[in-house]
């Protein structure tokens, strides 16, 4: 017997909710098979079992908070695997026994039960839970229209929290029916629609569609479909992917977004998903003579917390931003040299964020406040530089932060930030991955911005603002030449950062773009 335990959370989580068990009390489980999702405010967990044997313990219910090392269930092998030993009996069916009753009733009493449940019974849709701290979420629009026919597994509504959008799929074939509007308050476990089972969709698995009448929107299919995240379940149902035919190389051998979007290229081309019609611009192309001249709309929980997460890094930070600009000749002109023979060296391409991240290492170490935190009435200085990148996602911007920059050359630095920009758009980012940087760069560049003042990555006492690139008249030796320009914001935290260091930190790092051979020279 051993205790499935609440793992370590990462720097500053103290604690998780419970997402969604993939399986119940009495249950036989495999080893490394994943048993319980954890959500935290960063990222989605997966804990699996330690052996085989049976779940013969759930304590911490769906929804449930727990903090690292509580006891979240219990895994026994050997006499403990008792009720599992009477499932063979009924195969598959046995294991939907409870969709037909709210009891708790054991195996024995379900084996008259499935068939009913699948022909004749409807199928709740409640709303998921959305993360630690959220108490409700608001109703998008829905993609469907009730008396809508809808596919098991389509997606068909969006609930959006103050941290993220959470997707909602159907959980059997049949006849939609909607309880909840779009724009309506819902809470985690609220029933939201239902849908009236067809035999259709019930056939092929009659098990697995009465499972998820009680397993909510699980994805689990009699155990023989693999368990998917809800970004790779996204990209299986919009694309009619075989979960079972997809090649897993996640670390604990599940699927990932990446693999999903790997077979999207080998497989023959599908029927687009039922769904996608639906999406469609809720406000005419055209403007009609009888629209307001303006309009209000409720803001989105998500941009609420934005609104008041960056007010609160405002309001904290005696925040102030130092500008200057960078003549990129030259930095151009030795990657434009060596760029083909860097690739065929190391194998990525050499782009400027490797010379950004040498120029504000070295800057760093003249200038170690520009790298320290406030803690209290303490200052801590950090001997380690952890630099976070900015990184653009489907979902929003996200900084992972690259380890001991200081050790890394510049190849080094290019596969590094190569990696997490592909974790990122993957959704596999880790915890550990996406906190503890000491500085932060963010290139509004990519986006055409000229100029901007970005707000402190909390508790952070810098961030460089990189911009774009443009052909400008510069005076040269007296001389009126075009230079590429790029303008560099530097924020700081003036309670830590003096006006005087700031801007020599600035000027450094201008002075080690501007003459790359410096940073060889050690000058």
């Amino acid at each position: 017997m051993a205790d499935i335990l609440t793992p370590a959370l990462g720097e500053s989580v103290t604690e998780a909710t419970i997402g969604k068990w993939t399986k119940q009390a009495g249950d036989a489980v495999k080893k490394d098979e994943v048993l319980v999702e954890l959500e935290t405010d960063k990222v989605s967990l997966e804990v699996v079992s330690p052996f085989d044997g049976v779940l013969s313990e759930i304590r911490a219910a769906d929804g449930a908070t727990v903090t690292p090392g509580a006891v979240l269930g219990v895994v026994s092998e050997g006499a403990s695997a008792a009720p599992a030993a009477e499932a063979p009996k009924a195969a598959p069916k046995a294991e939907v026994a409870p969709a037909s009753a709210a009891k708790p009733t054991p195996a024995p009493a379900a084996e008259p039960a499935p068939s009913a449940a699948v022909s004749g019974g409807s199928v709740p849709i409640m709303t998921p839970t959305m993360g630690e701290s959220v108490a409700e979420g608001s109703m998008g629009t829905w993609l469907k229209k009730s008396g809508d026919t809808v596919a098991r597994d389509e997606m068909l509504v969006e609930i959006e929290t103050d941290k993220v959008a959470v997707e909602v799929s159907a959980p059997a074939a049949g006849v939609l029916t909607i309880d909840a509007e779009g724009g309506s308050t819902v809470t985690p476990g609220q029933q939201i629609g239902s849908i009236a089972a067809s035999g259709e969709g019930a056939g092929p698995a009659p098990a697995a569609a009465s499972a998820s009448a009680n397993a909510g929107s699980a994805q689990i299919k009699s155990g023989e479909d693999p368990h998917l995240s809800p970004a790779v379940q996204r990209v299986v149902t919009e694309n009619n992917l075989d979960p079972k035919a997809l090649a897993a190389t996640g670390p604990k051998g599940n699927i990932t977004k990446a693999d999903a979007i790997a077979a999207i290229g080998a497989t023959a081309p599908a029927p687009a998903p039922t769904a996608a019609p639906a999406v469609t611009p809720t406000v005419s192309a055209a403007p009609r003579a009888d629209q307001p001249r303006e309009e209000r709309v409720k803001m989105t929980r998500l941009r609420q917390t934005i609104a008041r997460r960056l007010k609160e890094s405002q309001n904290t930070a005696a925040q102030l931003t130092t500008f200057n600009e960078v003549d990129m000749t030259n930095v151009m002109a030795l990657r434009s040299q060596y760029k083909e023979a860097f690739e065929k060296r190391h194998g990525v391409k050499l782009g400027f964020m490797s010379f950004f991240t040498k120029a504000i290492v070295a800057a760093l170490k003249e200038i170690p406040a520009v790298n320290a935190e406030i803690d209290g009435t303490d200052i801590i200085y950090k001997n380690h530089y952890d630099i976070g990148v900015a990184v653009g996602t489907e979902k929003g911007l996200v900084v992972p932060v690259l380890r001991d920059a200081d050790t890394l050359s510049l190849a080094g630095i290019e596969k590094g930030i190569a990696a997490l920009g592909k974790a990122a758009r993957d959704g596999d980012l880790t915890l550990d991955q996406l906190q503890g940087g000491t500085f932060t760069i963010t290139n509004g560049g990519t986006y055409g911005s000229l100029m901007s003042t970005p707000i402190l990555n909390a508790p952070q006492s810098g961030i460089l603002g990189m911009h774009n690139i443009v052909q400008r008249p510069m005076a040269v030796d007296g001389e009126v030449v075009i230079r590429p320009m790029m303008y560099l914001a530097l924020s700081y935290d003036h309670r830590i950062v003096d006006g005087k260091e700031a801007v020599t930190f600035l000027v450094r790092v201008k002075e080690l773009l501007e003459d790359p051979a410096r940073a060889l020279l050690d000058l």
